[in-house]
């Protein structure tokens, strides 16, 4: 391997939202597993970049300009076979700030909007923040594995959903949607003509036998009211540069989502985050195939500890990303006691079920995308403290 994932790099006085926030409220003994961002550094490519504009010293005003839009637009090709205009692409510092602008300039207080639950929860909040009404339409599990209740989808939209938002990959249950239920989705939009809003920030994280489909690629009919997420901040480990890309095929949806960043004061990027994506998405791809691999064994490590020392929980495969969703429901349904096993004896951080609304809990989600001593650590705090002994 190129590229050393196993080393640990403490990211403790970085004011680190996973490790600071932890140490602030719970401790410094404690083992972060929780918040969606990596322990690995970004690539070296990136990381000289950064450095390379930090030194010019001027830190002024900075715009999108035509080599974003190009790689970009490379990316999408390469990764994802979807060729996208130059005017399709809007630039937006992060998705959840895109979700609320496309809430506030599609649909009005009251209005309804749905997710499939359990769901990652910073985009539900950004309904009810908005005084729309979220709208939640369980995810069945099926055989191990969540499937889309479309009976239970279609009735709600009946009721007159405007806007879907859909987790693609799902977060956090990890399914990664084929393009039969896409396309069944999408029919549904198209049926109640409800808007499609795609967060596709794990879309570069697929596991072997599966493949992510943009669903704006179904059509052109699907694609003119749909809105597309995407962003190297998952991909790259670049979160807090904030860089995000709203692919918008619609015109007319286009310009209102502009305007709506306008009425934001949302409008230049940082001065790091182009340079950052420019090389990311063009001088990265070996890094990427490296981290990918790492991040399957590490999914391996921690599905084989789980199953040889706490047999009793049932890891969802993951399809996509690099978190594992955990039913603890042999342990208790009550996240009062996986509290007092997980955090108050273990001494470990995850991110509980409840988190992610109705259908999360009994659950934990566990983030692996950490060098591997690091997990074995967290997952080795666990067994030692786990309630059910043989």
């Amino acid at each position: 391997m190129t590229y050393n994932f196993d080393k640990v790099i403490s990211r403790y006085g970085t004011n680190s939202a996973k490790w600071d926030g932890m140490a602030l409220s719970m401790g410094s003994d404690m083992i972060a597993l929780s918040v969606a961002d990596m322990d690995l550094p970004a690539p070296p490519m990136v990381v000289e970049k950064v450095a390379e504009v930090a030194r010019h010293g001027i830190y002024g005003y900075t715009d999108p300009f035509p080599p974003y839009y190009e790689a970009v637009r490379s990316w999408l090709d390469k990764a994802y076979d979807w060729q996208v205009e130059q005017d399709w692409i809007v630039f937006c510092p992060r998705i959840v700030q895109a979700v609320s602008v496309i809430i506030q300039k599609f649909t009005a207080p009251g209005d309804k909007i749905l997710v499939h639950t359990p769901v990652y929860q910073p985009v539900a909040k950004a309904v009810t923040i908005n005084d729309r009404v979220l709208v939640e339409s369980p995810l069945k599990l099926v055989n191990g594995r969540y499937e889309i209740d479309f009976e239970d989808m279609e009735q709600r939209m009946q009721e007159g959903v405007q806007i879907v938002l859909l987790i693609s990959p799902h977060n956090p249950v990890g399914r990664v949607w084929t393009r039969d239920e896409l396309e069944r989705m999408a029919n549904l939009c198209i049926r109640y003509d409800a808007l499609i809003v795609s967060d596709d920030i794990h879309a570069d994280f697929i596991h072997e036998g599966h493949e992510h489909t943009i669903i704006a690629k179904l059509s052109e009919e699907i694609a003119n009211r749909s809105i597309i997420c995407t962003s190297p901040g998952k991909t790259f480990n670049l979160a807090s540069l904030e860089i995000a890309n709203i692919i918008i095929p619609n015109e007319t949806l286009r310009d209102q989502f502009k305007l709506g960043l306008q009425q934001a004061g949302i409008h230049n990027p940082t001065f790091f985050s182009i340079p950052a994506l420019e090389v990311a998405y063009t001088s990265c791809d070996e890094w990427l195939t490296e981290l990918r691999a790492y991040i399957k064994d590490n999914i391996a490590f921690a599905r084989t500890f789980i199953a040889d020392h706490m047999p009793e929980l049932e890891v969802i495969e993951p399809e996509g990303t690099y978190l594992l969703w955990v039913n603890c429901m042999a342990v208790s349904s009550k996240e009062e006691d996986l509290v007092e096993w997980i955090q108050n004896r273990a001494r470990v951080s995850v991110s509980f079920g409840s988190s992610f609304g109705p259908g999360g809990e009994g659950y934990i989600r566990v983030n692996v995308a950490a060098p591997r001593s690091v997990l074995q650590e967290g997952l080795e705090r666990l067994a030692a403290a786990y309630p059910i002994q043989p």
